[in-house]
């Protein structure tokens, strides 16, 4: 009985786990309430559920502390996103409704080509605001990476899209009756479970495919093999190098003064030019 109430044990640390997300998942619906302010509290959320994921939380930087820097840091950043995010819902739509209203068998044509396109949005919102929450990039690098990684790690995209529709049909269509329960259920901890479970694809994906480098382990001027999304122009051979849109290695990206100095020594030995949005 000692050890399961033991400050250090697996179930505290998993209490405490659950209890930061419910906190975070609280806080996420709160700031969603504006419409206008969902990029940035979904930056926010991924963010602090990656933090939870990696255990950095234990390492002093809370997941809620977390939550709010990334909040008011990339709110303007993360604000663009979510325009184009609904620009492109809303071109989705009016699509629909195109299609909709055409019959035979061209109509069947175009509703597969519906389907295509949600598809493939689907894809990419799914790094949109994991990219942003854990690399320092231009809006424009975001949504080219975003699509270019879920293409690439196509089957952990697919275990990410199956896990979100697992969970909705689980708490929505499973019981259509419920759904008071499943506005409780989101309300208090639905989306911060999600962003858990999602991170831990998301890390592993960016480690996998070559843009979860930590600055430690890459010498000043060093060509990296296997580094994701780059610049033709500084291509050499089978070699890459990073650059600007690939990712920032430290973590967070902004705990530290000495390693952003170096990195900025360092974008600038391999590719000529600082780092900027």
């Amino acid at each position: 009985m000692s050890s399961l109430m033991d400050p250090n044990g697996s179930l505290m640390s998993a209490l405490r786990k659950m209890a930061d997300i419910v906190l975070v998942n609280i806080m996420f619906c709160l700031v969603c309430c504006p419409v206008i302010t969902i990029g940035a509290a979904l930056t926010a959320l991924h963010a602090s559920m990656q933090v939870l994921a990696a255990g950095r939380d234990e390492q002093g930087d809370t997941v809620v502390r977390t939550f709010i820097r990334t909040f008011k840091e990339d709110f303007l950043p993360s604000t663009i996103l979510w325009m184009v995010t609904l620009a492109m819902i809303a071109f989705l739509l009016l699509y629909y409704r195109v299609v909709q209203s055409m019959s035979g068998s061209l109509a069947r044509v175009y509703q597969i080509t519906f389907y295509v396109l949600v598809l493939i949005f689907l894809f990419g919102f799914q790094y949109l605001y994991p990219l942003e929450a854990r690399f320092r990039l231009r809006t424009r690098d975001t949504l080219k990476n975003a699509w270019m990684l879920s293409i690439a790690a196509a089957p952990w995209t697919l275990l990410s899209l199956l896990l979100t529709a697992a969970a909705v049909y689980i708490t929505v269509f499973m019981n259509p009756n419920a759904f008071n329960m499943a506005v409780f259920i989101w309300t208090v901890a639905g989306f911060g479970v999600l962003a858990y479970l999602s991170s831990f694809i998301f890390l592993r994906t960016f480690h996998r495919l070559g843009v979860f480098y930590e600055l430690q382990d890459v010498d000043i001027g060093e060509q990296t093999e296997g580094a994701l999304f780059m610049d033709e122009d500084h291509r050499k051979e089978d070699l890459m190098t990073f650059e600007d849109s690939v990712s920032d290695p430290d973590w967070n990206r902004r705990t530290d003064p000495e390693k952003e100095e170096q990195h900025r020594e360092w974008v600038k030995a391999t590719t000529g030019r600082g780092k900027k949005r």
